[in-house]
């Protein structure tokens, strides 16, 4: 019966001073300051974003040229420039949509 009480008595023990560290010291328990997703996630949306900004560019020249001949359906650049929006949006977009949902 002692051994019982006296393992019990050390468990309590143990985690009265484990929630002292955790509280006393949130440098350390919180030592990751940014997730390898974040990190991964952010360099990925630079890397598309370099990508993205010659074929915006290309693609705006081309719809010009086309339009400059008449040749062109005007639904072509609204589509284009709504995309070139989102891409180039896409960060702020996701920032405002997690900030509605308290994320």
């Amino acid at each position: 019966m002692r051994l019982v009480s006296l393992r019990t008595a050390t468990h309590a023990v143990a985690s009265v001073l484990f929630v002292f560290i955790v509280y006393t010291c949130p440098d350390v328990v919180w030592a990751q300051a940014a997730s390898p997703f974040d990190t991964g996630a952010t360099n990925l949306v630079t890397s598309l974003t370099t990508i993205a900004t010659p074929i915006a560019v290309l693609l705006v020249m081309a719809l010009g040229v086309a339009a400059a001949a008449g040749r062109i359906s005007w639904g072509w650049p609204l589509g284009v420039i709504l995309g070139i929006g989102i891409i180039f949006a896409a960060q702020p977009i996701v920032t405002w949509v997690r900030g509605l949902f308290g994320a």
